[in-house]
């Protein structure tokens, strides 16, 4: 029995799924017992908005703390929504917050990644044996640190003679080509999913709304092609994988410069978000003309993440992609929120079985390393 623990770059709160898992490695089977997902307060949010600029580090100390006891808190609310009890849950898989990541693609000083959520903090509250920092170890054999959810994403959809697409749209976007061997799996970001919508929606509204439900502010405005085509120019796009990207480069600093458009009245609101929503999809969707399909006859796309239940955004990308069927993994059983706390859980039973679980070939790691670092629960 394992609790997965997922805040990704949309950083709207923590995302617990209690998962019963059996077996290990490629004979892995679960069954996921109960999802929920715990807001953030203000000030944890507050605190990692600030992130992106000058912080001390007594800050961002405290900041670690304080997600750590969410993280903490969730775990023992998933389990009490559950029915169970901390001594009935065997570990704890908790992929922390992102507050910086800059993989060795980037050229751009020392390669590395931070998640905070103290793992010690989580352990201490719940009793729980937990394992997190995930990412760091695939870094250190000089990998990307993401994607990491592919190894994962196999051994969801597998199938013996088909090729299929694992696109989670969260704040970044990224794809999985799920292929019969793991051994030839490719994975990478395709650039931004949800985020630098959800930060024109935050900007726009003085934080009261954090994104824009079901689409309803994009559907209003019409794509500006001038603004559309610079946003693509990003070199970010054209890049080969392995690559991944995160909020330093689509995030609160470039939602800035775009809302300053609509201060100005380059732009209107309605056509800013229109264009951000097509750009999305017109990144996915290049990304699997330039790196995809060439090599692979795809059977489905199976959507997953925020963004897949954002309507206009899922029609607009069936529309530009219509040669594929494109579902969600609703219709697998993997609620599309709860995909990756899924991962998360899968991932430190993993650990603990002695597996590794980066993907060299997705990540461009030197070799197979095993993820997480193990923090004991009350074992005194």
């Amino acid at each position: 029995m394992v609790v997965g623990l997922m805040s990704g770059t949309s950083m709207d709160g923590m995302d617990a799924a209690l998962v019963k898992i059996m077996g290990s490695g490629l004979n892995t089977k679960f069954e996921l017992i109960k999802f929920i997902c715990l807001p953030y307060k203000s000030g944890i949010i507050e605190g990692i908005e600030r992130l992106d600029s000058p912080i001390s580090i007594e800050n961002i100390s405290e900041l670690n703390f304080l997600v750590g006891r969410v993280c903490a808190d969730a775990a023992m609310a998933v389990i009490e929504e559950a029915g169970l009890r901390p001594s009935d849950i065997d570990l704890i898989g908790s992929h922390g917050q992102t507050v910086y990541h800059n993989p060795p693609s980037s050229r751009n000083g020392v390669a590395s990644t931070l998640q905070i959520g103290e793992l010690d903090v989580i352990a201490e509250h719940t009793g729980i044996t937990t394992i997190g920092d995930f990412r760091t170890r695939d870094i250190a054999a000089g990998g990307e640190g993401a994607p990491l959810i592919p190894y994962v994403d196999y051994l969801f959809f597998h199938g013996s003679g088909r090729t299929l697409i694992s696109q989670n749209i969260g704040g970044i976007s990224n794809v999985t080509v799920i292929t019969e061997r793991l051994s030839d799996v490719v994975a990478f970001d395709t650039g931004p999913g949800n985020l630098l919508m959800n930060w024109i929606v935050s900007l726009d509204t003085e934080g009261s709304k954090s994104y824009d439900i079901d689409g309803e502010i994009a559907e209003k405005g019409a794509v500006d092609k001038k603004l559309l085509e610079r946003l693509l120019s990003d070199p970010y796009f054209i890049l080969k994988p392995p690559k991944s990207t995160g909020g330093e480069r689509f995030g609160k600093r470039m939602a800035m410069d775009l809302y300053s458009l609509v201060e100005e009245g380059e732009v209107s609101l309605f056509d800013l978000m229109a264009t951000l929503l097509e750009l999305t999809v017109e990144s996915i969707a290049k990304s699997y003309e330039r790196f995809i399909f060439p090599k692979w006859s795809v059977n489905e796309v199976i959507c997953s993440g925020g963004g897949s239940r954002n309507s206009i955004l899922m029609k607009k990308l069936r529309e530009r992609i219509d040669k594929v069927t494109i579902s969600s993994s609703d219709a697998y059983g993997i609620p599309v929120d709860a995909k990756e706390a899924i991962a998360f859980a899968i991932l430190a039973n993993e650990l603990v079985s002695g597996n590794c679980t980066n993907l060299p070939k997705v990540t461009g790691a030197k070799s197979y390393v095993p993820l997480g670092k193990i923090v004991l629960g009350r074992a005194c």
